[in-house]
């Protein structure tokens, strides 16, 4: 018969078969079980002794306890020591304050608190930027930006030695660049000298570096576009219209002489060439004169009468051929006649080969008389 049908004892009978205040064979109660559990808990801790535990019980609850707590902090400690350095990255460890080693990528382990990590990525490239007025040769305040771009070459020098490696870095970013401003001039600055400005920029600053062993290499130095504080700007701007203007000028003057230059040397070494020919010339015509004359002077010694009467003749010749008056003689008892012949003076030819004649007898006598000089000296002596 089921334990709650009618006419049934339900109130000494539960359905696992037990009576109540008896011997209990089926589960326990859902209540007993909660209550038997926090006396296990409160035993565990120290506080089981409602139920007339004695000392040695709560020594060993207190005890329980120190060994968890000494188990957690022995695991934050441990999750704590070990860590994990990527391939980009590397650790030094100092070892009661004193440089113990540098760790490569991979896991690893150290003991805090006797040992210190410090890790850093040494293969990423990082930039600085900065920005001031500065100073030119010239005189000149100009605002140069810049951006620095560097990267950890030694992570033991970048952490021991400087205390703020980052921050000597911007100082000695301001100390190289003014110094290479204030040896460059305005226009430099300004116009295509940014580019070996920042290379010298760059090796100022790495000797900077290098000299603290900050542990930094400066990979690039890139200066930007300089130009004039805002509030001298207008006047900066019409400086550099004149130093165009300047610039402008002197291009034609220099376009103009280089024009003018040429032309000019080109008529002088004309000219020094045709005095050098006519130097030659005359030497030459000097020299030749002197060789005749010289072995003139040797005929003449072997025969000076006929040497003598040849000059004369020869000389003769000569002046007569030039003249454009013609003396005309006759025989013995005649008058001379000196003949103009204005048409052949007017012209400009020579009349030394022909003659006019005023009769026939006169013409021809004096067509060879003008032909052959040496009847003309005859003739002369003659009528003398």
């Amino acid at each position: 018969m089921a334990w709650n049908e009618p006419g049934g004892n339900s109130n000494n009978q539960d359905p696992w078969g037990g009576r109540k205040g008896g011997d209990r064979k089926g589960p326990p109660d859902l209540d007993e079980a909660f209550r038997k559990l926090q006396e296990s808990l409160n035993g565990l801790f120290g506080g089981g002794k409602k139920r007339g535990s004695d000392d040695a019980a709560g020594k060993g609850g207190g005890f329980g306890l120190l060994f968890i707590g000494l188990g957690l902090l022995a695991a934050v400690w441990l999750y704590s020591a070990i860590y994990v350095i990527d391939e980009q990255e590397q650790a030094v460890v100092l070892r009661f304050g004193k440089y113990y080693e540098t760790v490569g990528p991979g896991l690893n382990i150290y003991f805090p608190p006797i040992d210190r990590k410090f890790q850093e990525n040494v293969t990423r490239e990082r930039a600085y930027s900065k920005q001031g007025q500065m100073l030119t040769e010239d005189e000149n305040i100009i605002e140069v930006p810049l951006t620095v771009q560097y990267k950890i070459s030694n992570l033991q020098d970048f952490v021991l030695n400087v205390d703020q490696p980052e921050i000597s870095l911007q100082h000695a970013t301001d100390s190289a660049v003014r110094h290479v401003v204030g040896s460059t001039e305005m226009d430099q600055v300004l116009t295509e000298g940014r580019e070996l400005m920042a290379s010298e920029v760059k090796d100022r600053l790495q000797r900077f570096l290098d000299t603290y062993r900050t542990g930094i290499s400066v990979t690039q130095v890139n200066l930007q576009s300089a130009a004039a504080p805002r509030e001298v700007q207008e006047a900066f701007d019409d400086v550099i219209r004149a130093r165009e203007d300047e610039q402008r000028e002197k291009n034609q003057a220099e376009t103009y002489a280089n024009g003018v230059v040429p032309e000019a040397r080109g008529q002088a070494q004309r000219l020094i060439e045709d005095a050098s020919g006519y130097r030659d010339e005359v030497v030459s015509r000097a020299t030749g004169e002197a060789d005749r004359f010289t072995a003139l002077v040797a005929e003449y010694r072997k025969a000076p009468e006929v040497t003598r009467e040849r000059l004369y003749l020869d000389t003769m010749q000569e002046l007569m051929s030039n003249t454009s008056k013609v003396l005309v003689t006759g025989d013995k008892g005649q008058n001379n006649l000196l003949y103009l012949p204005l048409d052949k003076m007017i012209d400009g030819r020579s009349s030394a080969g022909a003659s006019a004649v005023s009769g026939a007898g006169a013409g021809e006598l004096g067509a060879r008389t003008s032909s052959d000089p040496r009847q003309v000296e005859l003739r002369t002596r003659e009528s003398r």
